[in-house]
């Protein structure tokens, strides 16, 4: 059987690069600030952050240090336990793939900023109709 040159991340990989992107944002801190404290290049950091490799327990670790916060933190939003779970994530990799846009990420951390639900569910309603409208163009 054939090794696979390039197969796609894993989801739980992917997740995990998210995360890591969205924490260091959420910081203000760069790739090359990061990977400085760790001891890594910035390519390396971009690496983990698009799941191109995977991050191993002990930079996962220093990373958590570096960003202030937990090794639970990158795990946060995954389901537990079974299977089910991860066939879900894998369900979104489109969602996945937006979050790591620049505008996906300030999408991510303004939309929570509305306090009233009912204004978060209109824009929600609005943005599907674009979308059906989209699709039937």
């Amino acid at each position: 059987m054939a090794k696979e040159t390039n197969p796609a991340p894993n989801p739980v990989d992917l997740h995990v690069g998210l995360r890591i992107r969205l924490r260091r944002k959420e910081l203000g801190v760069s790739q090359e600030k990061l990977a400085e404290a760790i001891g890594l290049t910035f390519q390396q950091v971009q690496k983990y952050e698009r799941a191109a490799n995977r991050v191993s327990a002990s930079k996962l670790y220093e990373m958590a240090r570096a960003l202030k916060t937990s090794i639970a933190y990158f795990y946060e939003g995954l389901p537990e336990g079974d299977a089910v779970g991860l066939e879900a994530v894998e369900a979104r990799p489109g969602a996945q793939a937006f979050l790591l846009t620049a505008e996906g990420l300030e999408l991510a951390d303004t939309f929570p900023k509305i306090r009233r639900a009912r204004v978060r569910r209109r824009i929600l309603d609005l943005v599907r109709a674009m979308v059906e409208e989209e699709d039937e163009v």
